[in-house]
């Protein structure tokens, strides 16, 4: 669970009348960020446009590397006899 200091924390309302000064916290990098809160819920979180950019590449060496690790186990499954034709997929997708 991610956690929030008292001065990432900020009303929805408050937000709307100083977006501006909001922004520039996050440009200069003085937060790294902002959870919007609405009701005293968190409802969204702001981040710089570097550290969205950071957080999409880290997710995607994340996924490429989920993807690899599933073709190397695929590949590990035919070495080992652990397949099936595929007949026999149909077979039971009849059933």
């Amino acid at each position: 669970m991610v956690t929030y200091a008292s001065n990432e924390l900020i009303a929805s309302s408050e937000l709307v009348k100083k977006f501006g000064s909001y922004l520039s916290q996050l440009k200069e990098s003085s937060t790294s960020k902002l959870a919007i809160l609405r009701n005293n819920k968190v409802e969204a979180v702001l981040v710089s446009k570097d550290e969205y950019e950071k957080m999409v590449e880290a997710l995607k060496k994340v996924q490429g590397a989920e993807i690899l690790l599933s073709i190397q186990q695929g590949l590990d499954d035919v070495k080992q006899g652990r397949v099936s034709p595929i007949e026999s997929l149909w077979d039971e997708l009849d059933d």
